[in-house]
């Protein structure tokens, strides 16, 4: 879905939820940008929204005279615009709105609070609890830091006092539920990890306070993967979420040589990044 996304910033050159949602239910449906070719472990609260996505799309066709074989490729400013893009319930919050985010901060990130936004509004279109929509925020949040200050230490990026001074100007006065912001300031800071109660389930709680602590709790890109995969559980969602802010973190050159040349359709990737890069130099806000 990571990939999903990415290619949408780029084919559309710019944040379109609708176009997301799409190449979401071409994944679901037809198995678009899967490395087997087909769907595999999607959740339920994607797969409900995706669902009501298509449904969605059927009315809107009617209602708009868009015969349906055309409905996946709107381009009318008016007509994206009216879609109806949240399709979710409101107590959807289950960890897939986490690991696909990256794309998002990485176009973004030199406007933080559109950045933040457009990180909060990717998760909210499958997931639409509050608290899938803040840990998104949060998550996108610090990936921004990262990207705008290469050189940050890790415990100033993660401590109390860099959320309250900082990111919470991100925010643009919509505050983070309780659960992600007690999160954010420093939750997850258990020495002892699985034995204090970190958990990578897939509530998106859980899955943000174990991602955090395993990158928290380690140097190193592996040991930090290697903590997240050892939580069990969810462990391929947990390290998912993991390397996102990792790899922003230690960068691409600390990522083991033996695991980027096991990546299957490597050159795919290394091309979409090229792309994501592009596509940032484009972007002019204005201040």
């Amino acid at each position: 879905m990571a990939l999903c996304l990415a290619n949408s910033l780029v084919a559309r050159h710019g944040f379109e939820p609708y176009d997301q949602l799409v190449r979401y239910k071409w994944w679901f449906r037809h198995g678009y940008m899967s490395s087997t070719g087909n769907c595999f472990d999607i959740g339920d609260s994607t797969r409900k929204a995706l669902c009501e996505f298509e449904n969605r799309q059927k009315v809107f066709a009617q209602q708009h005279r868009i015969p349906l074989e055309g409905i996946d490729y709107l381009s009318d400013k008016q007509l994206l615009a009216d879609f109806p893009i949240y399709c979710s319930s409101d107590g959807a919050a289950g960890n897939g709105v986490l690991m696909r985010l990256a794309p998002v901060p990485l176009i973004f990130y030199r406007n933080p609070e559109i950045a933040v936004g457009f990180s909060g509004i990717s998760g909210r279109i499958t997931h639409g609890d509050k608290k899938a929509f803040d840990a998104c925020r949060y998550y996108g949040a610090l990936i921004v830091a990262i990207m705008n200050n290469l050189d940050i230490d890790k415990d100033k990026l993660l401590s109390k006092e860099f959320y309250s001074s900082e990111m919470k100007k991100w925010l643009k006065n919509d505050p983070l539920d309780s659960e992600i912001e007690n999160i954010a300031k420093g939750s997850f800071k258990k020495e002892k990890g699985y034995d204090a109660g970190i958990r990578g389930k897939g509530y998106v709680v859980n899955s943000l306070e174990a991602a955090l602590w395993a990158f928290w709790s380690t140097r190193t890109f592996v040991e930090g993967a290697l903590a997240a995969v050892n939580l069990g559980d969810d462990t391929d969602t947990t390290a998912a979420i993991y390397g996102q802010l990792a790899s922003a973190y230690y960068g691409f050159r600390k990522l083991p040589s033996e695991w980027v040349n096991c990546v299957y359709s490597r050159r795919f990737i290394d091309c979409l990044c090229k792309w994501i890069d592009y596509e940032r130099s484009q972007l002019h806000f204005n201040n």
